[in-house]
């Protein structure tokens, strides 16, 4: 611990930090910072977390800076940062700033609200949601990861594997996996349905907004791994390397979004996680400088009411377009109109 009363700081110890938490659905090892176990009502407020200088050697454990498993309580007004390795560990999966997590084989819940906090310099994810019996807020909050890294495809705000919640009214930047081999992603919406995205503000990231249905991760209420009814509005989307909203379920409500300057699609209903891009509503969206308003993998879908601007159509079939403009594919160096590149969850 060091800093003031007015800034006090949770630091790594002196001899780097050592494996003190298993992640419940896998069991991999982790070392958290701020552990919370089976606990009610622990909140945390006024601190900042810092990962520097946590001696870690290898890709295993984890670095967390706050983890809740089992638990509930509030994170406000929060400072978590360099929940990442050492540069020779670059390509390592590890690296979260706050976990909210719980498994279906294990009792127990978790109910969580993130917000007003800074998150930033994590080498994997910022905010997770992990678990179907975890409920998490992530609201008004900064996320920012290291922009364009070879390290780990990151992602900002992550809620996977049956978690519920709400994700309304953060920043959330610079999410650029420049390999290209998989997307980083700024909130990524993994296996989890009928979450609320609103009033967020994703820039400079390769995937601003996507969800994703995945079969192999399944749970009790949700086996097909699902990532449907997603509610996506009012969200401000700027410089994207691919779609501004790319939608790999069904039956989301994508309305009142504005997207600007995207390497490829404004909103993609995609097709390409199986059976997927249907029974969208897509209206009153706002699209600038996209290859299409609208990219539709697959049909039913509404769409009605948008407004573009400087697009090659309007509303195109299919799950690839040729991008308006190089961008951020300068960056990640390769087309993401050849082939559907998938984000890399947690």
């Amino acid at each position: 611990m060091s800093g003031t009363a007015d800034n006090p700081v949770i630091q790594s110890p002196a001899g780097g930090v050592v494996t003190n938490s298993l992640k419940i659905r896998t069991s991999d090892p982790q070392a958290v910072q701020v552990l919370i176990v089976k606990a009610a009502n622990v909140n945390i407020s006024n601190i900042t977390v810092d990962g520097s200088n946590n001696g870690i050697t290898g890709c295993a454990p984890d670095l967390v800076g706050i983890k809740y498993a089992l638990s509930s309580g509030t994170v406000n007004h929060v400072a978590v940062k360099n929940q990442a390795l050492s540069a020779s560990l670059n390509g390592c999966q590890s690296g979260e700033g706050i976990i909210a997590e719980t498994a279906s084989s294990v009792s127990g819940s978790s109910v969580v609200t993130v917000s007003n906090s800074s998150v930033h310099g994590y080498q994997k994810n910022g905010i997770v949601g992990d678990g179907p019996n975890t409920k998490l807020t992530v609201t008004l909050n900064f996320v920012s990861g290291q922009g364009p890294t070879t390290g780990a495809a990151e992602n900002g705000i992550e809620f996977i594997n049956g978690v519920s919640g709400t994700i309304v009214g953060n920043i959330v930047l610079d999410h650029v996996f420049s390999p290209a081999t998989a997307t980083a992603s700024g909130i990524l919406i993994y296996s989890a349905q009928s979450i609320t995205v609103s009033g967020n503000s994703i820039g400079n990231s390769q995937n601003p907004i996507v969800t994703v249905t995945d079969a192999s991760l399944p749970n009790p209420g949700n086996p097909k791994g699902l990532a449907d009814k997603t509610i996506i509005t009012a969200n401000v989307i700027t410089n994207t390397a691919s779609d501004g909203i790319d939608a790999c379920s069904n039956s989301n409500t994508i309305t009142n979004n504005l997207i600007t300057n995207t390497g490829n699609s404004g909103i993609h209903l995609d097709s390409t996680c199986t059976g997927t891009g249907e029974k969208n509503t897509v209206i009153g969206n706002t699209v600038n400088e996209s290859c299409a308003g609208v990219l539709q993998g697959a049909t039913p879908n509404t769409i009605s009411g948008n407004t573009t601007f400087n697009v090659q159509s309007t509303v195109l079939a299919g799950d690839t377009c040729t991008p308006l403009r190089a961008g951020l594919l300068a960056i990640v160096g390769g087309s993401q109109s050849a082939a559907h590149v998938a984000p890399a969850p947690y």
